[in-house]
């Protein structure tokens, strides 16, 4: 079964700038079409304006933003040449070299993320406390869940 697995983030918390196809059920058989995941310059690029809103960056945070755009698509792009070059090879390729291709893949987007957080850090320290809160639930859209403990 071939698969692309894009961890988006959210932590590409960018699920938006991510179309994703149905996960199959786990039946030991292989799905009827692969699973397709795909990111598009202009799901990236909607995503980039979606966020910019959604932070209410403001003119003196615009050249810190610009620095965040640029990574998101140059990550975007990356990943898209990553993709196609999988895809293209999918129907030669090995179990070792669709494993192989799919760590490419994980560490890539790994490095991503760590590119994005170097240039968000700045912009995200230059942010009012509602620009801060907003980004916080932005980039992790799920609840926190708190950990039980049990006193006996």
């Amino acid at each position: 079964m071939k698969k692309i697995i894009v961890l988006a983030a959210s932590a590409l918390f960018m699920t938006g700038a991510f179309a994703q196809g149905t996960a199959p059920a786990a039946t030991g058989t292989p799905p009827s079409a692969p699973m397709k995941h795909t990111v598009t310059n202009a799901g990236v690029e909607a995503h980039i304006k979606d966020l910019r809103s959604q932070l209410k960056i403001t003119s003196a945070e615009e050249d810190q933003w610009n620095k965040v755009a640029q990574v998101m698509r140059d990550n975007a792009a990356q990943m898209i040449d990553m993709m196609s070059k999988r895809e293209a090879n999918e129907s030669t390729m090995t179990a070792v070299d669709d494993l192989n291709s799919y760590g490419d893949i994980a560490q890539a987007h790994a490095d991503d993320v760590k590119k994005l957080s170097a240039v968000f850090e700045p912009l995200y320290n230059s942010m009012s406390d509602a620009q801060k809160k907003t980004a916080d639930t932005v980039f992790h859209p799920h609840p926190r869940h708190a950990k039980a403990t049990k006193s006996n």
